[in-house]
C-alpha cells in the first residue's frame, strides 16, 4: 500500500503505512509545494534566509492549518499527516521543513488544553479563559496566520532542556513581556509569536504562561542573524522582548494551566516531536537518492562500469542503506506508538522511547549524509551542493531540542529510577 500511494505522487508515503484517503489528499497539497521549495533551496541556504515566497505559498496551499481540527477552519490532519509532511518537504528543503514544523507545534497549545479541558483538568470558572486561548491559536492558524513557537531561550538548567527566563508582569488589560528567545524557526517571517514566559514571582512549571505576540508589537526585536552551520534558511535567530504589551485576550495565564496540558500529550513532550526528526529523514532519503543516481550514472573511464559497482561504494552504499532504515524503523515505530488508538504502551514507556528515538534518528541520518560524501568524492564536497548543504543540515539534528547522548541519559534515569527529568524549568531572578 505505502508503494501504491507513493505511485499516486505522495512523497510521505515512504513514511506512511496505509494512507487513508483523506490523509493522501492531505498529502497532495504537500506534494503540490515540493517543486518551489525544492527550486529555492540552495538559494536559501546561501543567502542564510526564509524564501520570501514560501509564507504566500503555504498559506494559499492551506497548509498552514495541517494539523487544526476542521471544526476550527483547518484541514482536520494529525500526527501522522504532519510527520507525512514535515518528511516530504525534508526532501526539498530542509530549512522550509524545520520551519514549517514549528509552526505546527503552535496548535498542541490549542489542541491539548482543549483535551485538558475534556479530560477534567481545569475547572468550570477556568474553562472558559483556557477555552478562549485554545482556540484563538487554532482559528490564527486555520486562516492562515504563521505562528512561531518560542520557547527555548541561550540561559540553560541542568535540570531540564529548555529553561524559561521570560518574565511576564500584570499591567492595566494585560502582560509586560521582557526577555530573550535565542532559537524558533520564522523570525521576522511569522504574524504571531506564541511565547512561553514564567509569571513574575514564580519559580516552577506552574508559573508557566502562553502569549500571543504579533510580530511588529513594540517593543519586540529581532536577535541578529547567525552564520548557522545548517538549516541556514529558517530564520531561526530569535527574538528579543522589551517590556511588551499582550492583552489579557492574548493570554493564557491560568496557574498550572501549561503542565496540566502536558499530562494528556501522548509521549513526546507535547506530542508532536517526531516531525522533527522527520524533516532529518526526509533530508537524508534526498541526498541518498541524489547519491546513488550520481554513482549509478558515473562510470569508470577504464572498464565503463558504474562508480557504484566498485567494492568500496558497495560498502558505502550498503552502510547508508542499513543507516537509513534505521531512521525509517525509530520513526514509524515512534508514530505507531503515539497515533495508535487504543494506546498500545504508557506514556512513560512513550516518552522513554522518544527519548532514545531522537537521537537514533538523527545519528542514523547525519550517517547517511556522511556516507554520501565519502562515496561521491571531491567533485561533491562543495558547500553549495546537495551532498554538502545536506550534510551541514543534518549536522545541526545532532543538537537541535537534546543530543543524543542526553537521550540516552534521560532514558537509563526512566529505566533505573523510574523518574523522568522535567521538560522544562523556570529560571528565577539571582541564579
Amino acid at each position: 500500500l505505502r508503494a501504491q500511494d507513493a505511485r499516486l505522487g505522495a512523497q510521505g508515503a515512504h513514511l506512511l503505512d496505509r494512507m487513508s484517503p483523506a490523509e493522501r489528499s492531505r498529502a497532495e497539497r504537500v506534494e503540490s509545494v515540493l517543486p518551489a521549495l525544492r527550486a529555492a533551496a540552495a538559494d536559501a541556504d546561501a543567502q542564510a534566509a526564509f524564501p520570501a515566497g514560501h509564507t504566500r505559498l503555504l498559506r494559499e496551499a492551506g497548509l498552514l492549518g495541517l494539523v487544526v481540527p476542521e471544526e476550527h477552519g483547518g484541514l482536520g490532519g494529525g500526527l501522522r499527516d504532519l510527520a507525512a509532511a514535515t518528511y516530504a518537504m525534508g526532501t526539498a528543503c530542509p530549512s522550509t521543513a524545520l520551519a514549517f514544523f514549528f509552526h505546527n507545534t503552535s496548535a498542541s497549545r490549542g489542541l491539548l488544553p482543549l483535551e485538558a479541558i475534556r479530560a477534567g483538568l481545569f475547572t468550570t470558572e477556568e474553562t472558559p479563559v483556557v477555552t478562549a486561548f485554545a482556540e484563538r491559536v487554532l482559528t490564527a492558524m486555520a486562516s492562515g496566520s504563521w505562528l512561531a513557537n518560542f520557547a527555548s531561550e541561550s540561559a540553560k538548567s541542568s535540570a531540564a532542556n529548555i529553561s524559561i527566563a521570560t518574565t511576564a508582569s500584570r499591567t492595566d488589560g494585560g502582560w509586560l513581556l521582557s526577555g530573550e528567545k535565542s532559537f524558533g524557526c520564522a523570525t521576522g517571517v511569522a504574524d504571531l509569536y506564541l511565547v512561553t514566559a514564567r509569571l513574575e514571582k514564580t519559580d516552577t512549571a506552574e508559573g508557566l504562561a502562553m502569549f500571543l505576540v504579533p510580530r511588529d508589537a513594540a517593543g519586540v526585536a529581532s536577535r541578529p542573524p547567525w552564520n548557522g552551520l545548517g538549516m541556514r534558511g529558517s530564520a531561526n535567530h530569535g527574538i528579543r522582548l522589551d517590556q511588551v504589551f499582550v492583552a489579557d485576550p492574548d493570554a493564557l495565564v491560568v496557574p498550572g494551566a501549561f503542565t496540566r496540558m502536558l499530562q494528556v500529550s501522548r509521549g513526546s513532550f507535547v506530542g508532536n516531536q517526531l516531525a522533527i526528526a522527520a524533516v532529518y529523514t526526509g533530508a537524508a532519503q534526498a541526498a541518498y537518492d541524489y547519491t546513488l543516481d550520481l554513482l549509478t550514472r558515473k562510470t569508470f573511464a577504464d572498464t565503463g562500469r558504474p562508480i557504484a559497482s566498485s567494492p568500496m561504494h558497495q560498502v558505502l552504499i550498503g552502510d547508508m542503506t542499513q543507516n537509513l532504515e534505521t531512521a525509517y524503523q525509530w520513526l514509524r515505530r515512534q508514530l505507531e506508538l503515539e497515533t495508535s488508538e487504543p494506546p498500545i504502551r504508557p506514556k512513560p514507556e512513550v516518552f522513554s522511547q522518544w527519548r532514545l528515538g531522537k537521537g537514533a534518528v538523527t545519528e542514523a541520518c547525519f550517517a547517511v549524509a556522511l556516507g554520501a560524501l565519502k562515496a561521491s568524492g571531491t567533485s561533491e564536497a562543495r558547500l553549495d551542493g546537495i551532498i554538502g548543504r545536506t550534510l551541514r543540515d543534518l549536522a545541526m539534528g545532532l543538537v537541535m531540542t537534546f543530543p543524543a547522548e542526553r537521550g540516552r541519559l534521560e532514558a537509563a534515569k526512566i529505566a533505573t529510577e523510574a523518574q523522568e527529568n522535567a521538560l522544562f524549568a523556570t529560571l528565577g531572578e539571582g541564579r
